[in-house]
């Protein structure tokens, strides 16, 4: 080319556009964020997927114990009928009770003893059913277990007393023993075990 168009120098002039900066640096930020958005998401759906472990580990922490239940040792220490020998007092001015009493408490199992009028110090002096007296020990064994036959006798423990026999002493207000379905089904209910908490067990 000539004329007042002529080109001189090494340099030439641009034929493209120039590129904006702005443009660029806007791009790269939306591609860091994009990237960032989806990072977070895949560890959220990371998170759903295996919530389902976390879940079962922390409620396996959280198992909460629970008691199961035992027969109560307590009820064995209670003698059957046949292991209590009963002595039967008449504390009455009525005469025969105290045999036929005893007749009735030998065919409900229970071993009879001594038969006769009860000693001065509770003769006429027992104002109840009946009094039921033995050593310190028949207070859990013996005596609740002859106090089936008669609901109601006051229990009283002898500290002095030895041997393991007890002492039925009929009062002025006796009518006679309890019925004996009654009877037998206060002592199954007695001597029934208890069910008591003995051993945890986590349950979750």
């Amino acid at each position: 080319m000539g004329g007042q168009y002529k080109i001189t120098g090494d340099k030439y002039p641009r034929m493209r556009p120039v590129r904006r900066r702005g443009r660029v640096a806007f791009a790269a930020v939306a591609c860091v964020t994009v990237l960032g958005v989806l990072g977070w998401g895949t560890l959220q759906l990371i998170d759903v997927f295996t919530g389902g472990d976390k879940a079962s580990a922390a409620g396996a922490a959280g198992c909460v114990p629970t008691a199961r239940a035992s027969a109560s040792p307590a009820a064995a220490v209670l003698p059957k009928p046949g292991q209590v020998t009963v002595n039967v007092l008449n504390a009455t001015t009525r005469s025969g009770l105290a045999q036929k009493t005893a007749d009735e408490l030998k065919k409900r199992g229970f071993r009879v003893g001594e038969v006769s009028n009860a000693p001065k110090e509770y003769d006429k002096k027992v104002t109840g059913t009946g009094m039921l007296l033995g050593p310190a020990a028949s207070l859990k064994g013996a005596l609740p277990v002859l106090g089936t036959q008669l609901p109601g006798a006051e229990h009283r423990a002898d500290a002095a007393r030895e041997g393991a026999a007890v002492d039925l002493i009929i009062g002025n207000g006796f009518k006679g023993l309890a019925n004996r379905a009654d009877a037998d089904t206060a002592l199954a209910k007695l001597t029934a075990p208890l069910s008591t908490p003995a051993a945890e067990k986590k349950s979750c």
